[in-house]
C-alpha cells in the first residue's frame, strides 16, 4: 500500500509539482490549499507524513501545527514545514511547536523534499 502525503500549500504550481514528483515516487497526495481544509482532510485520512507551508489563507501553517500536535489522533503525524519565511526565529519555532524539519523553499528542489519525505516515512 501507498503511503499518503497531505501537501499543505497555496501556491498551485509548487503544489502541483510536488504531487507530481511524489506520484512518480509512488507515494498518493492528499491536497489542502489552507489549514482549515487540511483539517477537514484530517478527519478522514490518517497521512504518513505532512507538508506544511506556514503563509495561508484562513488558517495559518502555525495554528494548524498546533491543532494538530494537540489532537491524540493527528499528533504522531510527521510534518515538514516548507515555507519561505526564512528567519532563525521561525525556523525554531517550528521545530518548538512540533515540526520534524523546517525547510525554506527557495534552498530546496522538489527532489530533494522527495528525499526529506522518504527519510521521514520509512
Amino acid at each position: 500500500m501507498s503511503k499518503k502525503i497531505l501537501i499543505v500549500e497555496d501556491e498551485t504550481a509548487l503544489l502541483y509539482a510536488l504531487q507530481n514528483q511524489l506520484s512518480v515516487e509512488g507515494y498518493q497526495t492528499l491536497a489542502a490549499d489552507n489549514g482549515e481544509k487540511a483539517l477537514q482532510i484530517l478527519e478522514r485520512e490518517k497521512p504518513n507524513a505532512i507538508l506544511l507551508d506556514i503563509i495561508l489563507p484562513k488558517m495559518d501553517g502555525w495554528t494548524f501545527l498546533q491543532k494538530i500536535k494537540s489532537n491524540e489522533k493527528t499528533k504522531d503525524i510527521p510534518v515538514i514545514i516548507v515555507s519561505n519565511l526564512s528567519d532563525e526565529a521561525s525556523q525554531a519555532h517550528g521545530i518548538e511547536l512540533g515540526a520534524k524539519d523546517y525547510l525554506v523553499k527557495t534552498n530546496y528542489t522538489t527532489a530533494e523534499l522527495v528525499d526529506k519525505i522518504k527519510q521521514l516515512t520509512k
